[in-house]
């Protein structure tokens, strides 16, 4: 789950010179629920006592960000469920003080289950709080108050409320938790609880007061003069926790901006001490930017030890940090601790010994020499505040291998209990998040302004892309184990490159034609803002982009036209590129179902723009069935084909089957060379099985409703053979979304049925998804043994699982890095698999030749107006070449396009350098025509003076 980069109680703390204070020891509370300037709900939790928990009691924590105390004698905590509306059914009075940056603990119901009692609580009450969805709210009163359903941003009497997955929230409600996590506040207060509110592993504090006699003031101590390790010691916790120590290091990374408030301060030389870390992390809260030490300087801290959410750190103020003389430099350790394991077998540390052995080393500098790899970008999920997810914290999931990470049932049978758990162990150890120096969440709306880390229009990060660190990070831990840069990162960082990778078409696969499949991500022309009643996810200017919900069978997909277009012209342009003759979809609008027109209106809307696109029919679909099931989702699956290529043979057929109640009915269709047999053709079965989302928990971790999954993949295998026989085939291909990884029952089940899944010929490691930061196919094609005969070659073009949900353009304007291209990266969250098919007699192919001509003439350095127009005629008349044409200059690709009855004109970059530039025109040909390629030259002349 993404997490800030600071830890949130210390962003909190930090913010405490913001607020506005009052006369004595307490604010006065705010007449109406309003952005808080006082105190603030911090942390709810309501799995306590509850089976799997960890403590015993349910908690609500409040929190003073301040920098007074605040009483809060006659206020109280309220409780509603999730899917009430009536006044607050559970109340609990408070009393005593919240010290400037303290925390106020409210125990709740216990239970049997857990293990751990909570902290000294400040307030007791009764009340048996949700596990899972609830509404909590502060108020500065006792009376049982009744916040309206939806966003309760202004009620009388409340001070701060909280919707945990509830009917009731600030703006957005949070996620759900779990009997084993809380929602824990890791952003100030805004009034969107999506965006401030991190679902994890409780951490309930309690450093509120009671009025009591005062005590007489104890005589400060001198502080302990310690090493560094001696302040870590060899334990989780610090043997000086609670004392005031002065120490000396070199400074190995600065923050004096994004939010974390400190520094590390590492021991020089190679770190020598056994099982104790030679770095420690020093707090800074009320250091000015500009007094800051920098990076490689020598430095006194005197200050406080504390132990912070796992985290050992000294406290320290201006006057605890004074320069010393050059202490010398600090060796970076080689690699990051831990990740030494090897596949296969199970000698990988987990959990606590995971833990001990990064302990040891935590807050020192790392400079990683072993292959590493990008294996997560969804970090950046949530949508204006508005989803289940937290936000984007600039983290990056990394592996420390030379892949990413793989999902242990794409490679191990799920029924390997022993197998699946040792290729965990080998995640959970190689698995490493690259913070970004910073704990700003960039999803929220203060600081959707704020450029993003990592990104840019010319910078990718993208799964499977190579690291490269050429200067140290340190092994940091706020909430796990973390790579932190040496400064917060904005844009392109530095020290730090990732490959550029991206493939900017499929790999050839060969063969007559080609068949493909693709999830085409929610492709509704009904829009939300054509149905009354739905609800949406804003961009940061407060501009409708997506559905967020509907009641009923609403649209799923962009809310209004400006949305449509942009969400169009990426699949209209992964689609052309991709250059199939069939391709399979899934995630398409039913529009019978969605509002009772013509059932293929959303397809048919969708080949319109592709052939706009190519000047030219290059497509068709193919027609539903005259009779079609009465109980449909209102998404399905479809087909589009090449009409030059290919013709359909006979009508389509929906299997209505009660295993598909829950999924989407299979669409089935016999296709055949456009002048080929009936007899030659093949069968294609779309699916688009049950998701992992819901239904029955699967023993063997292959996520909810396998069981479905199951069922589905026995009647699809009965009813392929079925179908092919009647339609007089052999040749039978399945492709779809089928929701199950290669290891999985119902994969499984299907190859034992005689079908063989493709795999990509190019690579056989490219997966079509990547979900908690590791990939794995649920997206397949398999082949009969007849179809398997005829296949040329396989390539999963990775195109949308590697790729930040950033470039979506469900995220258009989210950030002002604003990352949506027209282009085909990020077009689904699924990427697309392509498959070679040759036919029987198609006959030789045509030979093609490619010339072409530039315009103007006279081409100058640094002008952007060069044309390129390109020809490609054949040796014969029976087809005009089809296709994609490409412009390279020494490798780099500086112009697509594709053909319109055998031309193209394509725009070139400008130049940059003087001289004779040889261009490689390249065509890669079509079904029935061979590729061609030619050099042509363009002399490119010293930009006149005007």
């Amino acid at each position: 789950m993404p997490a800030p980069g600071r830890s949130p109680r210390r962003l909190l703390a930090s913010l405490s010179g913001l607020a506005v204070t009052a006369a004595g020891l307490s604010l006065v509370a705010l007449p109406a629920h309003a952005v808080s300037s006082g105190l603030v709900i911090s942390e709810v939790y309501g799995g306590g006592g509850n089976a799997g928990a960890t403590y015993r009691s349910d908690f609500i924590e409040l929190h003073n960000p301040t920098g007074s105390a605040i009483s809060v004698d006659g206020w109280s905590v309220q409780y509603r469920a999730s899917g009430n509306s009536a006044a607050a059914s559970g109340v609990t009075p408070l009393t005593g003080t919240v010290p400037a940056g303290g925390y106020y603990l409210v125990q709740q119901a216990s239970g049997t289950g857990g293990t751990v009692d909570l902290p000294t609580p400040n307030a007791t009450g009764g009340i048996a709080m949700s596990g899972s969805a609830f509404t909590v709210w502060l108020s500065d009163g006792t009376t049982p108050l009744n916040p309206p359903v939806g966003s309760a941003t202004s009620v009388s009497g409340v001070v701060d409320l909280v919707g945990v997955n509830s009917n009731t929230f600030e703006t957005t409600k949070t996620g759900g938790t779990a009997n084993a996590t809380s929602a824990s506040r890791t952003a100030p207060d805004g009034d969107v609880n999506a965006a401030e509110f991190t679902i994890g592993t409780p951490n309930p504090q309690s450093t509120a007061t009671t009025p009591e006699e005062p005590e007489e003031p104890e005589e400060p101590t001198a502080p302990q003069a310690a090493t560094i390790a001696e302040v870590q010691g060899t334990g989780a916790v610090s043997p000086l926790a609670g004392s005031t120590v002065v120490t000396t290091g070199v400074v190995t990374a600065a923050w004096p901006t994004g939010g974390l408030s400190g520094f590390y301060l590492q021991t020089p030389g190679d770190p020598a001490t056994p099982a104790a870390s030679d770095a420690v992390f020093v707090y800074t809260p009320g250091l000015a930017a500009d007094g800051y030490p920098a990076v490689g300087e020598s430095v006194e801290v005197t200050g406080a030890v504390t132990e912070f959410n796992g985290l050992t750190e000294i406290t320290a103020d201006a006057a605890g940090l004074r320069e010393v003389a050059d202490l010398g430099t600090v060796v970076p350790l080689p690699a990051v601790p831990g990740t030494d394991c090897a596949l296969p077998g199970t000698d990988c540390p987990t959990g606590a010994e995971l833990d001990a052995l990064r302990e040891a080393h935590e807050g020192e500098a790392v400079l990683p020499t072993g292959p590493i790899t990008v294996t997560d970008t969804y970090d950046g999920s949530a949508y204006n505040g508005g989803s289940a997810s937290s936000g984007f914290f600039g983290e990056i999931g990394l592996a420390v291998d030379d892949q990413p990470l793989v999902t242990p049932t794409e490679v191990v049978d799920a029924q390997d209990t022993a197998g699946v758990a040792a290729r965990a162990a080998y995640n959970n150890a190689h698995r490493v998040i690259l913070d970004d120096g910073s704990s700003l969440n960039y999803a929220s709306n203060a600081n959707k302004g704020l450029p993003l880390p990592y990104y840019t229009a010319e910078h990718t990060v993208r799964v499977g892309a190579a690291v490269t660190f050429t200067e140290p990070v340190v092994l940091d831990y706020r909430f796990g184990w973390k790579l932190q840069p040496t400064e917060q990162v904005v844009g392109v960082p530095e020290g730090i490159s990732f490959e550029q990778d991206r493939p900017a078409l499929p790999e050839d696969v060969g063969g007559d034609v080609k068949l493909a499949t693709f999830n085409v991500l929610n492709y509704f022309t009904t829009l939300g803002t054509d149905v009354a009643g739905c609800s949406s996810y804003n961009d940061r200017a407060g501009n409708p982009i997506t559905v967020n919900s509907c009641s009923g069978n609403g649209p799923r997909g962009a809310w209004d036209a400006a949305s449509f277009e942009r969400q169009q012209a990426k699949i209209v342009d992964a689609i052309t590129k991709l250059d199939a003759d069939v391709v399979s979809l899934e995630e398409i609008e039913n529009s019978l179902v969605v509002d009772g027109h013509d059932r293929d209106e959303a397809v048919a809307a969708l080949v319109e723009a592709l052939n706009a696109d190519a000047g030219a029919t290059r497509w068709d679909y193919v027609r539903s069935p005259a009779e079609v099931p009465a109980d449909e989702d209102v998404i399905r699956t479809a087909f589009i084909y090449d009409p030059a290529t290919v013709r359909p043979v006979g009508a389509s057929q929906i299997f209505d089957d009660p295993a598909f109640a829950n999924a989407r009915q299979p669409f089935a269709q016999v296709f055949t060379g456009v002048d080929g047999d009936d007899s030659d053709g093949f069968a294609v079965v779309a699916n688009h099985f049950k998701s992992k989302g819901s239904g029955t928990p699967d023993p063997f971790g292959q996520g909810n409703a396998n069981d479905s999954r199951v069922a589905q993949a026995q009647a699809l295998v009965g009813f392929a053979d079925t179908f092919a026989a009647a339609r007089g085939v052999e040749k039978i291909f399945l492709a779809g979304d089928f929701n199950a990884y290669s290891e999985e029952d119902p994969v499984q089940l299907i190859e034992a049925a005689g079908y063989t899944s493709l795999e990509s010929t190019s690579d056989p490691d490219e997966e079509s998804y990547n979900f908690d930061g590791a990939v794995g196919s649920l997206d397949h094609v398999f082949a009969n043994a007849a179809a398997r005969g005829v296949v040329t070659g396989v390539d999963v073009w990775n195109i949308n699982a590697e790729e930040s949900v950033y470039y979506e353009y469900s995220r258009f304007n989210s950030n002002v890095t604003d990352l949506y291209t027209v282009d085909p990266f990020r077009s689904s969250d699924h990427n697309p698999e392509i498959v070679g098919i040759d036919l029987p007699d198609a006959g030789a192919k045509l030979v093609s030749k490619v010339k072409a001509k530039h315009a103007p003439n006279q081409v100058y350095v640094g002008e952007a107006d060069t044309t390129l127009d390109v020809e490609v005629r054949t040796n014969g008349h029976r087809a005009t070449p089809t296709g994609t044409v490409q412009v390279l200059l020494e490798g780099r690709v500086l112009a697509t396009g594709r053909l319109v009855d055998g031309e193209v004109t394509l725009t070139l970059p400008a130049f940059t350098e003087v001289g004779r530039a040889v261009l490689d025109v390249v065509y890669s040909g079509s079904s029935t025509v061979a590729g061609d390629s030619v050099e042509h030259g363009i002399n490119v002349k010293k930009l006149k003076k005007k």
